[in-house]
Parts: structure tokens; C-alpha cells; sequence
């Protein structure tokens, strides 16, 4: 039995995660639990799978947690500290990652640093220190399993080849709610319309990334990082019926493609279970029923956040940091109605620009520059309003 911690539980991630780990009581049994401000829900999850720790964000919403589930409370705990001590628990094999943002760098780091196996739905974690990271990995022997449906396709469609035969990955993408929006249209985009996914089901914040196909710029540089690739190895193809999740380019024009329906059960259960498939119980993919599966090159213009996400990841250093956190600040500003849709991308690379990129060796190095852009991010609103 595979014991697990899940930071995030909360999140629709952790949801289906913890859906997966209810299905199939005898594969997994959770230890400990991370959650942000959905207490409620928190206290639902504690319930059902009596965790024997749990972290909250603050010390007021853990005495008020410990107040409502009263004798039957497990051990709770708070803060940085807290998720920390949920990703190192002792008797934890795997960490389940999804705490979204750069706040779920430093619990995943420690989880590795503590030995921990790491399935990985947390993409800022390599975004913003991908070289630490995969040395820590190196160093302590863990095994690190990509959640993200795209990563979680490539890992699939390399497996069984050599990676030296690699030409290229291909990162598919929705294009999200404006793929066919006229340029025009978009300063008017509001946050409800920004958050309508046509395939997905996400949190406010990936919603947005999508919609700005900022999502897919991390995940270009999260794969840089997991496959150990170069900007230049790794492309991405518009697939607005999101069927096929990624694919890898072979020297000899081999294309291997993962597909499946639009549903995250499928990589976290791969992550969770590998390399055994666990039965899923989720509609087959009817191809027939489809019918069309297409493709097209991304608009540069039009998704200027993937071209930034690009120039961060072949400037280096602490840029791909900088970028993360930047964009951190102008979604939940976009969603607090302090600057427009089309503000998003201006704001990020004004915040690139003023920055000196430098070379990573310390994870404080990573968190004074996220701490520096967003100070510098919101330094560039408050001067525009």
C-alpha cells in the first residue's frame, strides 16, 4: 500500500486525486493533507480518510479546523512549516504536488531532500528552479512522475525508446476560450469569460493561464527540465479538442502520441500507480463518434505569454522565476479588475525587462527573485493607475 501525501487536497487536483485513493482503498492510504482556504471541504476530506496530519495556512484556521472536527481532530498544523512537515511525514512514500504557484516549490523540495517520491501537478516548482530541482532528484534517487496531462503524455511516449532518437516534444494546447477571438476584442475580455474553459475543468488562476496560454509556456519550460531538452527541441501545436495530450518526434519521422478524454484521473492515476494502469471508471474515447482531430501553429501575437515564456527560458537563470511570479501578480490583478486581459502580458515583460537575469545555485536565490518581481509587478500597476 503506497502511502501518500497531498498538498492541495482541496484543488481539483487534490479532489480527483483523493477520488482515485477512494476507489481503491487497497492501493493507497493518505497520511497527510495541505489546504488552503477551503476549510469546509478540508473537514469533509479529514473525515473520509483520517489523515494522521494536516496543514492549514494559518494558525486561526487551524484552531477553528481542530474547534470543528473536536476529540476525533488529527494532529494540525500551519504555515510553511506546516506543509512542510505534511511533505516530509515519515511515513510518506509519495507526494502528490498540486498547491498552485510558487508557494509549492520549498514543501516539494523538502519532500525530495527527505527522500520522498514526488508526483509533480505543481509546474512552478520546476518552472522557477528546474536545475535544483532535477539535481536534488539525481542526488537523493527519488523518482519524480509528471500529473500535468501534456508531461504526463511525453513521459508515456518515451517510454520503451531511446532518448538520444528524440528530435523534438510536441505540447498540444486548447488554445483556451479566445483561440478564434479578434484581436480587438480582447482588451474587453472579463474575468468570467477568461475563466470559461471549452474542455477543461480548472482552478480560477490555470483558467486563466490557459485562456492566456501562459500555462503552456511553463509547461514548455517544465518540460525542458523533466526531458532535459532545449528550447529548440520542444514545440507547441494548437489541438482545440484536447484529445491528443502530447507527442514526441522521432530522428526517424516516428510521431508517438498519448490520447485519451479530457480528464486529469488519467496522468494522476499513471503518477500514483506506475507502471501498472489502475481501471478508471471514465467514458472510452470514441474517435469515431469525433470524427476530426486537428491542429495549428499558436499566434505569437495573439499568445504573446508563450513567446515570453520562451525568451525566459533561453535567457535562464532566475528570468524563468521572474516570468512565473510576474504572471502570478498581473492574473490576480486581471481578476481583481485592476488591469485588462490584454495588460496581462505588457505587465510580465515590463517586469522581465527591468530585470538583470542571474545564474541559480541556491533555492534563496529563486526566492529573492519571485519576492523581487512581485514587488516590481505591482510596483508597475500602482505607477499605470
Amino acid at each position: 500500500m503506497k502511502q501518500l501525501a497531498i498538498l492541495g487536497s482541496t484543488g481539483s487536483i487534490g479532489v480527483s486525486t483523493l477520488d482515485i485513493v477512494a476507489a481503491h482503498p487497497d492501493r493507497f492510504r493518505i497520511v497527510s493533507l495541505t489546504a488552503g482556504r477551503n476549510l469546509e471541504l478540508l473537514q469533509q476530506q479529514i473525515r473520509r480518510f483520517n489523515p494522521r496530519l494536516v496543514a492549514v495556512l494559518s494558525p486561526a484556521d487551524a484552531d477553528a479546523l481542530k474547534r470543528s472536527l473536536g476529540a476525533g481532530a488529527p494532529e494540525i498544523v500551519s504555515g510553511i512549516e506546516g506543509l512542510i512537515a505534511c511533505a516530509c511525514h515519515a511515513d510518506v512514500d509519495m507526494v502528490l504536488s498540486a498547491i498552485v504557484g510558487a508557494a509549492g516549490l520549498i514543501p516539494t523540495m523538502a519532500a525530495i531532500e527527505n527522500g520522498k517520491d514526488i508526483a509533480l501537478a505543481n509546474k512552478e516548482t520546476l518552472v522557477t528552479a528546474g536545475s535544483l530541482v532535477m539535481a536534488a532528484v539525481a542526488r537523493k534517487g527519488v523518482r519524480l512522475f509528471p500529473v500535468d496531462s501534456e508531461h504526463s503524455a511525453i513521459f508515456q511516449s518515451l517510454e520503451g525508446h531511446r532518448r538520444r532518437d528524440v528530435r523534438r516534444l510536441i505540447l498540444t494546447a486548447s488554445g483556451g476560450p479566445f483561440r478564434n477571438r479578434a484581436l480587438a476584442e480582447l482588451q474587453r475580455v472579463t474575468p468570467a469569460e477568461a475563466l470559461a474553459h471549452p474542455n477543461w475543468s480548472m482552478g480560477r488562476k490555470i483558467s486563466i493561464d490557459s485562456a492566456t496560454m501562459m500555462n503552456k509556456g511553463l509547461e514548455v519550460i517544465e518540460a525542458r527540465w523533466l526531458f532535459d531538452l532545449p528550447a529548440e527541441q520542444i514545440s507547441v501545436h494548437i489541438h482545440p479538442q484536447s484529445i491528443v495530450h502530447s507527442m514526441v518526434e522521432y530522428l526517424d519521422g516516428s510521431v508517438i502520441a498519448q490520447l485519451g478524454i479530457p480528464d486529469m484521473k488519467t496522468p494522476i492515476a499513471y503518477a500514483l500507480s506506475y507502471p501498472e494502469r489502475l481501471p478508471l471508471d471514465l467514458p472510452p474515447l470514441d474517435l469515431c463518434r469525433l470524427g476530426t482531430l486537428s491542429f495549428e501553429m499558436p499566434d505569437m501575437q495573439r499568445f504573446a505569454c508563450l513567446a515570453l515564456a520562451y525568451d525566459a527560458l533561453r535567457e535562464g537563470g532566475s528570468a524563468p522565476a521572474v516570468l512565473n511570479a510576474a504572471n502570478e501578480v498581473a492574473v490576480e490583478a486581471f481578476l481583481n479588475g485592476e488591469i485588462s486581459f490584454l495588460n496581462i502580458p505588457g505587465l510580465i515583460r515590463a517586469t522581465l525587462d527591468n530585470h538583470q537575469a542571474a545564474p541559480l545555485e541556491h533555492i534563496d536565490e529563486v526566492l529573492r527573485a519571485d519576492r523581487w518581481a512581485r514587488t516590481e509587478a505591482r510596483r508597475i500597476i500602482n505607477k499605470s493607475v
